[in-house]
């Protein structure tokens, strides 16, 4: 036996190490599940607000003495600032920390959430809640959702990349598993037909209620919109806003709405060039993106090499282009050339006059120093 059979042997392969590592996620999601699925519609919904809170507040804290810290931020001196800014990312890493091991916590039960809508979507051609704000804001800009007096009906067929569909999946448990890999940040590879989309859509929704805003990346525009169009509905249905940043002008207000919602769905091409964009932007009110977050990668190979090889490349006007800086600075950098050049040997001068005056030992040790 060689010695890779035999450590195989002892610790298993790889595929099995990340079945013991994952299997107890999903078996928690299983668990969770038999409650999830008892409630009604409207506890169901009631649930993933819950959650939703209860994520949020676990840094609520250290979110308002980050606001607490920028508040007089401007006020301050340069070297004074420097060090507001050093504390604020420290919280900020903080934050993340404690968010990591909040949304561990409510894993299980935002999965049975998902797949328990899923289920019904389904197995109901309508499904009727009692209708909040958000329900009647959807209802006027989505023909999937409509109000009958104090409550909302949501129908599980739509329109999505142009055809219409109805809703039929369900998570199976590999779904999960691969949910729970993706949430972890590693590659999930799945053959085609085997649900990928669906997978996305239970890391998607558990990051999204840290309310930092999740990007669903695609490899073009027409899975971007569709995709947003397809799965949108279960995430509205928790009243988690979505948009498509394929469907606005760059650098138009409505793009900048579109990363502000809970989850953007996009195009590698269209965030990298929105990220270079706002890279060249004068002034913070020209931004369209906020702080990176979390974001999925769809066809990562074909994302992160394929396309990897067509560098994204940006140019604009620079502000008073003619002026050319290199003549008016040139004098005043030679000088300090000069002076430090000079500075430089006379100080060698010095030392190998000391040098020469020292006895054997010391002038061993003074080369040493020098040397050093």
């Amino acid at each position: 036996m060689g010695f890779n059979e035999f450590l195989t042997k002892i610790f298993g392969n790889k595929s099995q190490r990340d079945l013991r590592e994952i299997n107890p996620y999903v078996e928690k999601i299983k668990a969770a599940y038999p409650a999830v699925a008892a409630l009604s519609n409207d506890e169901l919904r009631a649930l993933s607000a819950k959650l939703r809170t209860q994520v949020q507040a676990s840094v609520s804290e250290e979110r308002a003495e980050i606001e607490r810290l920028k508040a007089g931020i401007e006020e301050l001196e340069i070297d004074q600032r420097e060090k507001i800014y050093s504390e604020i990312d420290k919280i900020d890493k903080h934050i993340l920390d404690k968010l990591e091991k909040a949304l561990d916590e409510v894993l299980p039960q935002v999965f049975a959430i998902v797949k328990d809508t899923a289920r019904r979507f389904a197995e109901n051609e309508f499904i009727e809640v009692t209708a909040n704000q958000f329900d009647r804001d959807l209802a006027a800009s989505h023909d999937f959702v409509h109000i009958e007096g104090d409550k909302a009906v949501y129908q599980n067929h739509w329109v999505a990349g142009g055809n219409e569909i109805t809703w039929d999946m369900v998570h199976y448990d590999v779904q999960l598993f691969g949910g729970v890999v993706l949430h972890q940040g590693k590659i999930a590879e799945m053959a085609t037909g085997e649900g990928k989309t669906l997978v996305a859509t239970l890391p998607v929704f558990l990051n999204a209620l840290t309310g930092n805003g999740v990007h669903v990346v695609t490899v073009n525009d027409y899975l971007s919109k569709r995709d947003s169009e397809w799965m949108g509905p279960l995430y509205m249905f928790h009243g988690l806003s979505v948009d498509c940043i394929d469907k606005h002008r760059p650098n138009s207000e409505e793009r900048r709405q579109a990363y502000l919602a809970d989850i953007t769905f996009g195009t590698n091409n269209e965030f990298g060039f929105d990220y270079l964009r706002d890279n060249m932007a004068g002034n913070a009110l020209d931004l369209v993106q906020r702080k990176h977050n979390y974001a999925i990668v769809d066809e990562v190979d074909s994302v992160l090499i394929d396309d990897a090889r067509t560098p994204l490349i940006i140019s604009g006007p620079v502000p008073k282009g003619e002026d050319q800086m290199f003549e008016e600075l040139r004098p005043k950098v030679e000088r300090v050339v000069n002076v430090q050049k000079d500075l430089a040997s006379k100080l060698l001068i010095e030392a190998r006059k000391k040098m020469a005056s020292t006895d054997p030992k010391e002038q061993s040790e003074g080369s040493l120093l020098l040397y050093l």
